[in-house]
């Protein structure tokens, strides 16, 4: 089935990222972005469901928005203002309309890396 997952993982604590906000983005030939979802985070750092699925997920641009700044607020991290890593954005392609695409996300207050998974 296809669809579009994610999960966050904070790598300073060695956790998952709990209660992460993340907005979800289609980036249309012209520029604009148009809101496609938005989800947080759950105890195991996942979405509760995915992002895209199904006839939703259509090959073009999207962008995924995970608002870190927010989440090590909340987590006592120790953070300047503004913090380093406020929001990060990931810019990636979805060729195939039937593919399994997994962005996942490695967190910590000052740096990030994120790959195609499983």
């Amino acid at each position: 089935m296809a669809r579009l997952t994610t999960h966050v993982l904070d790598t300073s604590r060695g956790t998952p990222a709990q209660q992460v906000a993340i907005e979800l983005h289609r980036v249309e030939p012209d520029g604009r972005r148009l809101a496609v979802a938005r989800a947080t985070t759950d105890a195991d750092g996942r979405t509760p469901a995915p992002l895209l699925a199904g006839d939703r997920l259509e090959p073009g641009i999207y962008e995924l928005t995970f608002h870190a700044g927010d989440y090590f607020r909340r987590t006592g991290a120790p953070v300047s203002d503004p913090p380093f890593l406020g929001d990060v954005v990931v810019r990636f392609g979805l060729a195939d309309a039937m593919g399994h695409y997994h962005v996942p996300l490695l967190l910590s207050p000052h740096g990030y890396s994120t790959y195609r998974g499983s």
